[in-house]
């Protein structure tokens, strides 16, 4: 009988709450693709784990190691000066191209499909390929500089030239922020303008006083994804320069996986991730706290 009123207990229970059965599939994977690896490599951070060898010792000399080698904080500031180069362009070049993309112009539908098309395609290591050809030292670039009478330089082999090249992929693939702000553009009610226009303000006036404010959130948004994909990028700088010339284009993301898969010592990969994820942590939180100053939101009161 008890046995009876326990599985009409449970029955009644998977009943009432049919999500869980939902969310199981998904909370398994991540618990064993997601959850494990992040505590372990919390744990693998304090101990010289080597993929082959194992532990021997615990400590912080991993994170000792990071702040006082010389070639680690060069991969961690040139990790910095690439996301601060990149991010601005993108989201500059990326609202530029929407506020354009909003007019009604003939074939626009089409513009925004083809502006659309490099975030599809500009993470994969097709085009990762494809951008070393181009600017190799027999590449297309080069090859239309000499067309000119320009000799051209040897991009992949000079330390600022590299990393601008690495910078140039990330901002061409631009799309993606793109659509997300053509889709707040839209969102702008045109009486606005109109009321502006009346009032005597051109197009940059009403850009600067009523576009941007209105679409702040976005940008927020915006800002923050590609502030932690940057500090993430990866397949750029190791398919194009390999990490050089002279460790130029070493960001951070590729020291972690020479740390960890060439040289397989984990423990020092482990602290530099997590120094990474700490160093995203601090900037989403201080972007958190200055959006007051500087986001607008609708529903606020006034």
């Amino acid at each position: 009988m008890s046995e009876t009123k326990t599985a009409k207990k449970n029955s009644k229970f998977w009943r009432d709450n049919k999500g869980l059965l939902f969310i199981i599939p998904w909370l398994v994977g991540f618990l064993i693709f997601k959850g494990y690896p992040f505590l372990s490599s919390l744990v693998y951070s304090f101990t010289d784990y080597q993929l082959f060898n194992g532990i021997k010792t615990t400590g912080l000399m991993n994170y000792a190691k990071i702040f006082s080698d010389k070639k680690i904080i060069t991969s961690f500031m040139t990790t910095f000066r690439y996301a601060f180069m990149t991010v601005p362009l993108k989201l500059i070049f990326a609202l530029f191209v929407a506020y354009i993309l909003n007019f009604k112009i003939a074939g626009v539908k089409m513009f925004r499909t083809v502006y659309y098309i490099p975030s599809i395609l500009g993470g994969s290591v097709a085009i990762s390929v494809l951008w070393k050809a181009i600017f190799k030292q027999d590449g297309i670039i080069n090859m239309i500089l000499a067309f000119i009478g320009i000799q051209g330089p040897n991009w992949l082999a000079d330390k600022g030239a590299a990393l601008f090249i690495i910078c140039l992929l990330r901002v061409w693939q631009f799309g993606s922020s793109m659509v997300i702000f053509l889709a707040a553009l839209k969102g702008v009610s045109p009486d606005l303008y109109e009321a502006a226009s009346l009032d005597g303000a051109g197009k940059w006036r009403q850009f600067f006083t009523i576009t941007v404010p209105i679409i702040t959130p976005v940008i927020f948004y915006n800002l923050v994804t590609q502030l932690v994909q940057a500090f993430q990028e990866f397949n750029g700088p190791y398919i194009i320069t390999q990490g050089g010339p002279r460790s130029a284009t070493t960001l951070v993301s590729l020291l972690i996986y020479n740390n960890a898969f060439k040289k397989y010592e984990m423990g020092l990969a482990s602290a530099q991730a997590w120094v990474l994820f700490i160093i995203l942590m601090i900037f989403t939180a201080i972007l958190q706290w200055s959006q007051k100053h500087w986001v607008y939101y609708s529903d606020e009161e006034a």
